[in-house]
């Protein structure tokens, strides 16, 4: 990973506990964009090429990413509480809301415009999701050998259908040995 970004002040426990509970609240059908506004651009705790790191590894690991991602940046600034923190404040909210939701979705799940209202949800998280991968790409676009190893992935999973773990298994490699190769 590169140098770790110099925040303003000192990323307390309470702080990680804060800002995720915020990102939590803030989406409905993906976090992402909310977890990389927060800790890139409104709390600069990452840089932008730390944020691609810590999200990479993150979807490599079992396990949902954004979870993985405030394990990881609790613990890079408090330890082990701090990734508790993170991630209790990521979940709490998120968890309270959606065991209601399903209480109340259970109850009118056969009517249309409930049905309607998941459908149109669903076009706004995809949104979100093309967003933030086209900001997450801005960092790697002036490396041909990066840029390369995402268009490969993208067709493979994306338009190629192939399974991803086996697509990963292909590719960690290969992005490792460039990386090493080129010493960037």
């Amino acid at each position: 990973m590169s140098e770790p970004a110099s925040p303003a002040r000192p990323v307390t426990k309470g702080a990680l506990f804060s800002g995720f509970l915020k990102v939590g609240l803030s989406g409905f059908g993906g976090v992402l964009p909310f977890a990389r506004r927060m800790l890139v651009e409104q709390r600069r705790w990452l840089t932008e090429q730390e944020f691609t790191e810590v999200l990479s590894l993150s979807q490599f690991l079992p396990g949902p990413n954004i979870v993985n991602a405030s394990v990881i940046v609790g613990r890079r600034f408090q330890g082990p509480l701090g990734a508790v923190a993170a991630t209790l404040g990521l979940m709490l909210m998120p968890l309270v809301i959606v065991l209601a939701l399903a209480a109340v979705f259970a109850q009118f799940a056969e009517v249309e415009a409930v049905r309607g209202a998941c459908r149109g949800v669903s076009a706004a998280a995809s949104g979100l999701i093309l967003a933030t991968a086209l900001r997450m790409a801005q960092p790697i676009r002036r490396t041909p050998w990066q840029v390369g190893i995402g268009v490969i992935v993208l067709g493979a999973v994306g338009f190629a259908r192939w399974p991803m773990p086996w697509v990963l298994a292909a590719m960690v490699p290969a992005s490792l040995a460039f990386a090493w190769w080129r010493r960037e």
